[in-house]
């Protein structure tokens, strides 16, 4: 079982909250700005603003918005200069945390991380305390109840996919960052619809805790995720199947 895709099984159904509460159109806007700053405005030849351009269609971003962060990406209109950072860190009984940030205000961001964190019961860590433990990977998940998982796994190996698994709930399929974008479009390609394509971050092993402990140890994880700076977080915290995640 994946630990990886019951967190994001958890935290997409979550996400429709946040997107009402304009959480997700912030985080995909950071990330077009930065990737159209960094590799220009043309997605033909800029890899990264087309993995944001495919977020921002998935979470139904109007084209307006995703036009302007384009925009003030390449300059031509004003925007913040987004700094990407990582911050490495624990989480309660010594649960891994990477978290990925996108800030226009590196103290802001570092003293709210940090205050989540102790209020959590975690702590930073010193720069490659944990991300030594994963790997860069792309993840695609499909809805286990609306496609067959034969039908996703034969579109996933033709395309050169590394792994596939299934949960129940959440088909999940993980490839080499660098064929990642021709493993979505032959998801595309055969009118399978996706729930999550993004590249993230994989632990090479898990650690399991007991009910309450994974409890708060994701309590954390969905905090840290809530900051508008925060863009992701991967753990190593395997969460089993049966797992009921309490509001």
């Amino acid at each position: 079982m994946s630990g990886h895709s019951k967190w994001s099984t958890i935290k997409h159904k979550k996400g429709s909250m946040d997107a009402k509460r304009g959480k997700i159109f912030t985080k995909i806007i950071k990330e077009i700005i930065v990737a159209a700053r960094e590799g220009g405005g043309d997605s033909a030849a800029n890899s990264a603003l087309r993995t944001a351009l495919m977020k921002a269609r998935a979470a139904n971003m109007p084209k307006d918005n995703i036009e302007r962060a384009i925009k003030k990406g390449t300059g031509d209109l004003e925007g913040s200069q987004y700094v990407e950072m990582t911050y490495e860190g624990y989480g309660p009984s010594g649960v891994a945390l990477l978290i990925q940030v996108l800030t226009d205000n590196r103290n802001r961001t570092a003293a709210e991380i940090r205050n989540i964190l102790s209020k959590g019961g975690g702590n930073l860590g010193e720069t490659g305390c944990v991300s030594y433990m994963f790997n860069r990977r792309g993840v695609v998940a499909v809805d286990a109840a609306e496609h067959a998982e034969d039908d996703v796994i034969a579109v996933a190996l033709d395309a050169g996919a590394e792994d596939v698994t299934n949960d129940g709930e959440t088909i999940e399929v993980i490839t080499e960052p660098e064929i990642f974008e021709a493993v979505v479009k032959a998801f595309e390609d055969a009118g399978i619809e996706r729930t999550m394509a993004e590249i993230t971050m994989i632990p090479d092993s898990r650690i399991t805790l007991d009910p309450d402990k994974t409890q708060k140890a994701l309590k954390l994880i969905e905090t840290l995720e809530d900051n508008d700076d925060v863009q992701t977080v991967s753990t190593n915290l395997d969460i089993p199947q049966d797992f009921v995640f309490a509001e």
